[in-house]
């Protein structure tokens, strides 16, 4: 069972949600699961990127997304921990968004007949770091497209 442990007495982990059993959860102290939305995390690296700098956030994340397969690796962990210490104050919160989007983008490439998998978190984040495009915008703009669509703005952001 995956369970990576969070600062805070949480942990994020996978379970059965509406469609597979790889819905992503940040669990508390007292079992209550909640599924992580797109729109917070994108809030967060928002927040976040008005303290450092996207390209930084940006070259991060990608370091995190060109380790991530279909299969959890625990060395991800641990790699994501050495990669956040410069997050000085924010390590704990940067981790957390970090392993979050670890999982998520897990998730992507495991979704039957996935053609996109792990491209879309990162279209989303790139949209957001290096494009400039709010969080509400780069949680939604996909969601009337087809994959053919989301695979050329991949292919113009160079992933």
């Amino acid at each position: 069972m995956v369970k990576i442990k969070l600062k805070n007495n949480k942990y994020l982990t996978f379970a059965k949600g509406n469609f597979d059993s790889w819905c992503v959860y940040e669990v508390d102290e007292n079992g209550f699961k909640k599924a992580p939305l797109d729109i917070d995390y994108f809030n967060t690296l928002d927040e976040l990127s008005q303290i450092f700098s996207t390209d930084m956030l940006y070259e991060d994340f990608v370091k995190i997304y060109d380790k991530t397969t279909s299969t959890f690796d625990k060395n991800v962990i641990l790699n994501i921990e050495k990669l956040v210490i410069h997050y000085n104050e924010y390590v704990d919160e940067v981790f957390r968004i970090f392993c979050i989007l670890y999982l998520v983008m897990i998730a992507e490439q495991n979704k039957k007949n996935t053609k996109l998998g792990k491209r879309i978190k990162r279209l989303g984040i790139y949209n957001l770091l290096i494009k400039g495009q709010t969080p509400n915008y780069c949680a939604n703009f996909m969601k009337q497209m087809n994959w053919k669509e989301i695979d050329e703005l991949c292919l113009e952001g160079g992933f």
